[in-house]
């Protein structure tokens, strides 16, 4: 019938319109292998950080990491590298300033800062309330293993907060005597400012399991664009973040990065 023909078509048309955004989520993920005087650290860029991985394609492809160093090593917290003014640094000199540039953030829910999560550092928000990344640096997460106790408190400390800030503001929208009366009521508006905040902390499942198992330092998270992971090199990453460090943070044998490679 025209009816059924119509709706075929509809289908049709509806399935050609998705077709781009599927396989844009299906497709592969660059792989970048940075070479360093220590070894090697392999990396995938995501997709869905598409600012933060073309930019590090771009850079990486002008030879911008080239003799640069990480030179910010903190135990138990992150190994940092590639701003310009970083090579040939003399010992002691002041490092990472970069050259100011940013990008724009790309922070998302679901990327989180786990051990070997690819990151981009930036300025504090009072001159940044954007979060806008610096445009070259990177670090990689070192961090520590959680107990699920510590998981549990930290919820606990940023959520119960914002649960009684939410009944305060609507305790103090009613009349007292009225409170009991409408108990229920001030109970769904409760859970409807709850869904919607966007500050509460929920680890999922799969956070959990990484920060208990393998370690990272949550409380970057939805504060820093993590637009990669690291897929080899754990060991590598764990002989940088051992070095012993001046006080700026800076190993005292240079961790040099000889060239970033697009492999994939």
């Amino acid at each position: 019938t025209m009816y059924h023909k119509l709706l075929t078509l509809s289908l049709l048309s509806l399935t050609f319109a998705l077709l781009p955004l599927m396989s844009k989520s299906q497709e592969k993920e660059h792989v970048v292998l940075i070479e360093t005087n220590m070894g090697n650290l392999k990396a995938k860029l995501y997709n869905d950080t598409p600012l933060h991985r073309d930019n590090f394609i771009r850079l990486a492809k002008s030879g911008h990491y080239n003799g640069t160093l990480f030179y910010r090593v903190v135990k138990n917290f992150v190994i940092q590298g590639g701003s310009s003014d970083s090579r040939n640094a003399i010992a002691g000199q002041a490092i990472g300033y970069g050259k100011g540039v940013t990008i724009d953030a790309e922070i998302k829910p679901h990327h989180y800062h786990k051990k070997g999560a690819l990151a981009a550092p930036r300025q504090p928000d009072r001159v940044n309330v954007f979060k806008e990344s610096d445009i070259a640096q990177f670090y990689f997460v070192v961090g520590k293993k959680y107990t699920p106790e510590e998981l549990d408190k930290i919820e606990k400390s940023i959520n119960v907060p914002i649960k009684k800030a939410i009944l305060d503001t609507l305790r103090a929208q009613k009349k007292v005597p009225e409170f009991r009366a409408i108990a229920e009521k001030i109970k769904s508006d409760i859970n409807f400012e709850w869904e919607n905040n966007t500050d509460k902390l929920y680890m999922d499942d799969e956070k959990r399991k990484a920060y208990t198992t393998i370690g990272g330092v949550h409380h970057l998270d939805k504060e820093y664009t993590v637009f990669g992971e690291l897929i080899e090199g754990f060991d590598v990453l764990d002989k940088i973040a051992a070095l012993p460090t001046d006080r700026q943070d800076r190993p005292f044998k240079d961790v040099r990065i000889i060239s970033v490679k697009i492999i994939e």
